[in-house]
């Protein structure tokens, strides 16, 4: 498998295995946080660690799956452990982990990271002038500045996927195999000590909006709202 580390002194960090997207698609939302999102480009590692998702399951409206399978969708009813990346508004892409057993259409949306390696290719992603990028990166010491910036790159799916170079050519990647784009377990987890779990209504939908299916880490201050 591939293996890279990308926190200093932390152990090498290896995919996720596939029967933990199997499971009951809430509780791998959930599972998710605090894993590690990483994309491996010829510029450089981009890793990021998850601090929000949203689960969404095939009798959900708000699913994409809802109403069955379509050419869009049709990853989200492929094994679990694969990319579904979509576009949406005509603007931005959006990048789910695909859940539960093959024939079932459910996901998890990576709402939020915090970004941990490749804070300048990030940056240069999401169309920030160099200058800035310099002054920027210069300050991540500065607690505050470096949650003002990681929102600024990351805080959101639309954000997260540009900052990721993520786009329709992810669609369908095996995220559990060894390869450019996967996520992997948090390699140095003391470094991260796991609050309780905060769940909320998702945000930006108008269907079934009262499911409580949005996970973040309480007080984390990376997630997008």
């Amino acid at each position: 498998m591939s293996t890279c580390d990308p926190l200093e002194g932390g152990a090498a960090l290896t995919p996720l295995d596939r029967e933990l997207y199997r499971g009951d698609t809430v509780e791998v939302a959930r599972r998710l946080l605090n894993c590690l999102l990483v994309h491996e480009t010829d510029a450089g590692t981009i890793v990021g660690r998850i601090a929000e998702t949203e689960a969404y399951t095939q009798d959900d409206p708000a699913c994409h799956a809802f109403r069955g399978m379509t050419r869009r969708n049709s990853p989200m009813f492929g094994p679990p452990g694969h990319a579904y990346v979509y576009f949406t508004y005509g603007m931005h892409y959006c990048f789910n982990a695909v859940t539960g057993p093959e024939g079932v259409g459910e996901a998890v949306l990576i709402r939020a990271v915090e970004p941990i390696e490749g804070w300048e290719l990030m940056s240069r992603h999401r169309g920030l002038p160099e200058e800035e990028i310099k002054r920027l990166t210069a300050s991540l010491e500065d607690p505050v500045k470096r949650v003002r910036l990681a929102r600024k790159l990351c805080g959101g799916p639309g954000k997260l996927c540009q900052a990721f170079d993520l786009g329709g050519a992810a669609n369908g990647t095996d995220l559990t195999c060894p390869g450019s784009l996967w996520i992997g377990g948090m390699p140095n987890p003391e470094a991260f000590p796991v609050p309780k779990i905060c769940s909320t209504r998702r945000i930006g939908i108008r269907l079934n909006v009262d499911a409580p299916w949005r996970f973040t880490l309480r007080d984390d201050p990376y997630t997008s709202r």
